[in-house]
């Protein structure tokens, strides 16, 4: 096995153009995990650990935040946790201290499991991810276009993971998962939801309940035509939005849990976030 070693951004998308094949690993916390299993031992190793924008965080001239791929969960936790709440609740439910301190949404959406923690909130804050090769230069694609299969995203074979693009909250976020216990757990399933008052929008992420992470558009083009954005929540409107959420998804059975559970799951969820949402808003105005 080779292990590549870039400096630089350029370096690394030249290593990228020259082998296709060759796995990037920053955090390494999903790649290790099957080498060591043995379920894929590539040739080469990408290692953009050196590669030191990857780990910078800005807040562009629009407002919009740019994440660097490399950038840890525990760093999205402590410096954008006021901005981006739902991704940085998925984040603290990550893996162990340990694995927050390696892991990074850009290896999340590299590794692109139906189950990973992140794909949800990206999803439900309308996220753009921005990708590079030496060849084309940078392509933003937005989340919801990002996932294409089980474990498969959009990038093409000579295309790294550069940053994600998205607005800090307008409105209320949470992030809801479900796991067979507490601490160190792939979820069964989960949830995010967000709210945007203003333009008095919806967006949701489901995750661990579909062969890739997906939005519930029913669920929130209900939501947003029936709430009353200033007045109390109605709880025919909030189960009615759970049920919703439940039938856009197309779970399996697997060791984790049974279709039958992440659909029951996933309606119990959608109703909980979106009040929690809501005392938000009725306690904090806008606060997120």
């Amino acid at each position: 096995m080779e292990f590549l070693r870039p400096q630089t951004w350029t370096e690394a998308l030249s290593a990228k153009a020259d082998d296709v094949d060759a796995v990037p690993i920053q955090g390494g916390t999903d790649v290790m995990v099957e080498m060591n299993f043995d379920v894929h031992r590539p040739g080469a190793l990408l290692d953009l650990n050196p590669v030191t924008e990857l780990a910078d965080w800005e807040q562009l001239p629009d407002g919009t935040l740019r994440v660097g791929a490399g950038v840890p969960y525990v760093r999205i936790i402590a410096e954008l946790g006021d901005r981006l709440p739902g991704i940085a609740q998925a984040s603290r439910t990550v893996g162990s201290p340990q694995i927050r301190n390696r892991g990074t949404v850009g290896g999340n959406l590299g590794g692109a499991s139906p189950a990973g923690d992140l794909h949800a909130p990206l999803l439900a804050a309308g996220a753009v991810v921005e990708v590079e090769s030496a060849a084309r230069g940078i392509r933003m694609i937005p989340a919801t276009e990002f996932y294409v299969g089980v474990k498969r995203n959009s990038c093409a074979p000579d295309e790294l993971i550069r940053a994600f693009h998205v607005r800090p909250a307008a409105g209320p976020q949470y992030f809801s998962k479900i796991g067979t216990r507490n601490a160190m757990v792939i979820a069964v399933c989960s949830f995010s939801i967000a709210l945007f008052p203003e333009q008095q929008l919806v967006g949701t992420g489901l995750g661990s309940a579909a062969p890739t992470p997906r939005r519930a558009y029913a669920a929130e083009d209900f939501l947003a035509e029936e709430l009353d954005w200033s007045g109390p929540l109605d709880e025919r409107i909030a189960a009615r939005f759970g049920e919703l959420v439940s039938e856009s998804a197309s779970p399996i059975d697997d060791v984790r849990g049974t279709a039958d559970y992440r659909l029951h799951a996933l309606a119990v969820m959608a109703r909980r976030t979106l009040s929690w949402c809501w005392n938000d808003l009725r306690d904090n105005g806008k606060a997120a």
